[in-house]
């Protein structure tokens, strides 16, 4: 591994599986099949593409087993300093025609409806430790240009500053939080569904934004 050399970086990925009104994740197809697709079309220099998880869309209930999965990655950063980590998170936004690169997630945990172990809160601290529902963590990772740089290939992506007050962002705000703790970086991606943006576009988009995600990092 240590002939990599400094500039290699690591993207760990995540999608989510079915939930309540959307029997098909776009997210899981994408990260089911992202590593074939890179191989396929040209890894860029100094990628190594690592694990690909498919998470429950589920909160407390799913703690566990997402903390497995973002620990897994500093065992391997551990045996092999000269990468980079970063954690990409896709996650499915049913309303939306874009895709958005998320700046920030909120202490909060109020859901819309039950996630997919029953669990439905409002207005609950994801850390309590963190104090309020108020508390934001953003991430360390340059969200304009690296939406600046997918619109300059033709995707149509915006930022954003709201992930909502479900699943993705309760992912991400316990993920965020992880990567301070263990100087890593962290990054949430919205999709919209394939009826919205197809198949074929959005893992185009994923295998973008990894390649730009190596060249800006």
């Amino acid at each position: 591994m240590g002939s990599e050399g400094p500039a290699t970086i690591t993207i760990h990925v995540t999608g989510f599986k079915k939930f309540h009104g959307v029997s098909e994740n776009p997210t899981e197809t994408i990260v089911s099949n992202l590593t074939d697709y890179v191989k396929k079309n040209g890894s860029p220099k100094g990628l190594v593409i690592g694990s690909c998880s498919i998470l429950e869309t589920a909160g407390q209930g799913a703690v566990i087993p997402l903390y497995q999965t973002l620990q897994s990655a500093v065992s391997e950063k551990d045996a092999t300093s000269t990468s980079r980590i970063i954690w990409v998170h896709f996650g499915v936004n049913s309303g939306a025609t874009k895709f958005a690169i998320e700046h920030q997630a909120v202490n909060e945990a109020t859901f819309r409806c039950p996630d997919e172990m029953g669990w439905k809160p409002q207005k609950v601290p994801i850390i309590p430790s963190d104090g309020g529902i108020s508390h934001i963590r953003e991430t360390s990772l340059p969200v304009e240009e690296i939406t600046k740089a997918l619109a300059k290939k033709g995707f149509e992506v915006m930022t954003s500053d709201d992930a909502g007050r479900f699943v993705c962002n309760y992912v991400y705000y316990h993920s965020l939080r992880f990567a301070e703790q263990n100087g890593i970086k962290s990054l949430f991606v919205h999709v919209p569904l394939f009826v919205t943006i197809d198949k074929d576009t959005q893992m185009k988009f994923a295998a973008s934004l990894l390649e730009v995600l190596t060249s800006l990092c």
